[in-house]
């Protein structure tokens, strides 16, 4: 099997579980005023996790694929040093750094600091524009999330 179709194969099997957990368990919990609410905060998720099982179908059973076709994938497995490994290990671990740093930092500079080193790391040197890009960004964000929808993003470190 090429290795697009075992990667949609480990993406199916994650979206299946995500799907699980939106359907059956987290719904279980909400007050009653929220039960009757037309959209839940299980919507998005459900919509998520079937658009993602859909995807992945498609690709595992080759229907994106036209008959004619019979090339070789684009991704040699057997060639995978071949391709910028280092780079997606390091966005990979820096995903892993925003995340933990996201409530102890705050928002505004996890955000800051993954843009800026993630456009780094993908070649990104010119600093005069990345540095306001990535600064307005994080502003932008934090605003429409905490001022425009409602949902507290602590801006600041939590020493502030």
């Amino acid at each position: 099997m090429a290795l697009d179709r075992w990667v949609a194969f480990v993406i199916l099997s994650a979206a299946l579980a995500y799907g699980y957990a939106a359907f059956f368990t987290m719904d279980g919990s909400l007050p009653p005023f929220m039960q009757r609410n037309p959209i839940w905060p299980s919507t998005f998720p459900k919509v998520l996790a079937v658009l993602t099982i859909a995807t992945s179908l498609v690709i595992l059973l080759g229907l994106e694929k036209s008959p004619e076709s019979d090339q070789e994938p684009d991704i040699d497995y057997r060639r995978l040093g071949d391709y910028h490994l280092g780079q997606a290990l390091t966005l990979l671990g820096l995903m892993v750094a925003y995340a933990l740093l996201l409530r102890p930092a705050g928002f505004l500079f996890a955000t800051f600091a993954f843009l800026s080193c993630g456009s780094f790391t993908l070649g990104e040197r010119k600093f005069h524009i990345l540095l306001p890009v990535a600064a307005i960004a994080s502003f932008v964000v934090w605003y429409l999330v905490d001022e425009v929808l409602g949902i507290f993003l602590r801006p600041w470190p939590f020493f502030f």
